[in-house]
């Protein structure tokens, strides 16, 4: 079991009333951690301790920055072990977290090869002798908050960049997640970034609204991030507007993957299993929707449903296991509902749709409609839907029939004709005979709709994380009409 105290100005330390709460193992239901559930003056002591530490990480030499935060990816890659052996938490595969290690490296390399690339320019200004320049600069205490289902990489995208550009941080941690989240803010506060610019702060989970209502209302934090579900997104969006402070929100999907009719059919498939399955299909940019034309759906669905029948789900810890644990019980019982509700309308079931306490089973379901849940809700499990169309024009109606707009995908050998389509796929995120599940740390990552606005990712986030200031010199005698 592991302790997990927060993580104020440099310094572990308990909740100041002493309360903890516990973590368990989807799977097992033993305790995987116990974590310091803080109080409202935790969350002001963090935000203070953040607020005391930017103006020295602000005027920090870009470089000295850069040095710093690499040698934090360094030592994440090299505590691997640690994040690995928290992966208890939520029942995912060992795989899964050595991957998210692998990216959140990344990012931090990317961020710090950024910190000299916070550019400003010269703009002509019509009065004599004045000499305007926009200049961007760090805004001050930027707010995290990351979810638990892609925890490693989600966290540290969530203060990497805003590091980058000279800002400090509180990051507010997943209930379900807690010990993988303070370990990220242990790796910078070890890594010498300095005490206060990196400060983890852990909740009860019935305590999340009133933590996070504090830390937004709190006058030192400028600026918000959350990744997320829409329905949370739109609250932590209506607080921030609230208090008049920008947000990045990065929320749910129900990505669509089109399959043409001269797609490779093979390719698609080996796409389509990892986009839906892989991490229990608990990613915000799983394949949820197979649109598939006609004249190739029923060699794709059979091709595909061999696919997924090797995909076992099971206990992470069984070498037999290919795919693992959803988080909770409770998830289980959501999903299985949504796929019982489409059953129940008419839909297909391909294979799978078993359920054993937290183990779902890769399930795929055809002939779906929209009378079914299905159809229009994020199952966020290890579920996919075959929507059948003719003819391309019906492909990207049914492809844009959602609320949300995050990742895509489309499926054909002709790439011109893809790349036609995949300029009108409502999502942030296309990609063209690749799958939906793909990020890379120096790219836009961001959507439209339901799916939130702002974009992570290499140089789109450095507008995310400076204040444009518009700021003249005046040289010689200026005119003035009175």
């Amino acid at each position: 079991m592991l302790d997990v105290p927060l993580l104020i100005g440099g310094q572990s330390c308990p909740a100041r009333d002493g309360r903890t709460f516990e973590r368990h193992n989807p799977v097992t239901g033993e305790v995987v951690s116990r974590v310091a559930a803080a109080t409202l003056e935790d969350a002001d002591a963090a935000v203070a301790a953040a607020q005391a530490a930017f103006p020295a990480w602000a005027v920090l030499a870009p470089n000295e920055r850069r040095t710093r935060l690499l040698k934090a990816a360094e030592q994440m890659q090299a505590r691997a072990g640690e994040f690995v052996a928290a992966a208890g938490e939520t029942g995912a595969m060992a795989n899964w977290y050595g991957f998210n290690v692998h990216l959140a490296s990344n990012m931090l390399r990317e961020a710090a090869s950024l910190t000299t690339q916070i550019h400003g320019e010269v703009i002509p200004s019509d009065v004599p002798g004045s000499f305007a320049m926009a200049l961007r600069q760090p805004c001050g205490v930027v707010l995290g908050i990351a979810p638990w289902n892609a925890p490693v990489i989600l966290a540290t995208r969530a203060i990497a960049m805003p590091l980058a550009c000279g800002n400090t941080v509180v990051l507010k941690a997943s209930e379900l997640s807690p010990a993988v989240h303070r370990l990220i803010g242990q790796v910078l506060q070890d890594a010498g970034l300095g005490d206060g610019v990196v400060n983890v702060i852990s909740n009860a989970p019935a305590d999340a609204a009133v933590i996070v209502e504090r830390l937004i209302a709190n006058p030192a934090v400028r600026r918000i991030n959350f990744t997320g579900s829409t329905k949370v997104g739109r609250i932590v969006g209506e607080l921030s507007a609230r208090h008049l402070k920008p947000a990045l929100l990065e929320l749910g999907g129900k990505a669509p993957l089109l399959v043409l009719d001269d797609a490779d059919l093979d390719a698609a498939v080996e796409a389509a299993a990892f986009g839906a399955y892989f991490n229990q299909g608990q990613i915000c940019m799983s394949t949820e929707r197979l649109v598939v034309d006609n004249k190739v759906a029923d060699a794709f669905v059979a091709k595909l449903a061999a696919k997924v029948a090797t995909l076992r789900a099971g206990n992470p810890a069984s070498s037999e296991s290919v795919l693992g644990s959803l988080v909770d019980v409770s998830a289980g019982e959501r999903i299985k509902a949504l796929v019982d509700d489409a059953v129940g309308k008419g839909a297909r079931l391909v294979t799978g749709g078993q359920v054993e306490g937290s183990i779902m089973q890769a399930t795929l379901l055809d002939n779906v409609t929209p009378a079914m849940r299905l159809y229009a809700e994020e199952s966020f499990g290890p579920v996919a839907v075959v929507l059948r169309g003719d003819g391309d024009e019906e492909l990207l109606r049914l492809a844009n029939d959602s609320e949300f707009g995050l990742s895509s995908a489309i499926f054909s050998r002709d790439t011109t004709r893809a790349l036609a389509l995949a300029q009108r796929v409502e999502s942030g995120i296309c990609h063209i005979n690749g799958p939906t599940v793909h990020d890379e740390a120096q790219m836009p990552f961001g959507g439209v709709k339901a799916s939130g606005y702002g974009s992570f990712g290499g140089k789109s986030a450095i507008e995310q994380f400076t204040q444009l200031r518009w700021v003249t010199l005046q040289n010689g005698p200026r005119h003035y009409p009175i």
